[in-house]
């Protein structure tokens, strides 16, 4: 088991926040931490996302790193992800790509229609990236 002690208790906690805080997204100044208590960004549109990479206890300090698509033949990945649903002590999460846009800076990331469950258990850390607003989700 990569979390014998159990303390993805407080990784659990953190999610459902930044889950909470993405269904109420509004925009405001700045502060740099995963827990802090409101998304911010700097675009007019106002952020509804706070992208996340996750790391386990097996990975040798690697991001855990999904396919971004569901198709079996698509051997593209990304380790950058969108907490969708907390449940317990598991996590969905949405793949996020980067926005194969280059002009376009204020949206760094788009969304994909892949998901996938975690069991929290397995997550040793989070590492949150800038809030940002994402299409489609």
């Amino acid at each position: 088991m990569c979390n014998q002690n159990d303390n993805s208790g407080c990784i659990a906690e953190i999610l459902t926040v930044i889950s909470i805080l993405q269904k109420n997204a509004t925009c405001t100044e700045s502060l740099e931490s995963c827990d802090r208590g409101f998304l911010a960004c700097g675009t007019t549109m106002g952020c509804n996302t706070r992208p996340v990479m996750l790391y386990t206890a097996f990975g040798n300090g690697t991001a855990w790193s999904m396919p971004i698509s569901r198709d079996p033949a698509e051997t593209e990945t990304s380790n950058i992800f969108r907490v969708e649903k907390i449940e317990d002590n598991c996590a969905t999460f949405r793949v996020l790509t980067p926005n194969p846009d280059t002009t376009e800076t204020t949206i760094p990331y788009v969304a994909t229609s892949s998901f996938f469950t975690m069991d929290l258990n397995c997550c040793c850390v989070i590492r949150c990236l800038a809030d940002t607003f994402v299409e489609g989700v």
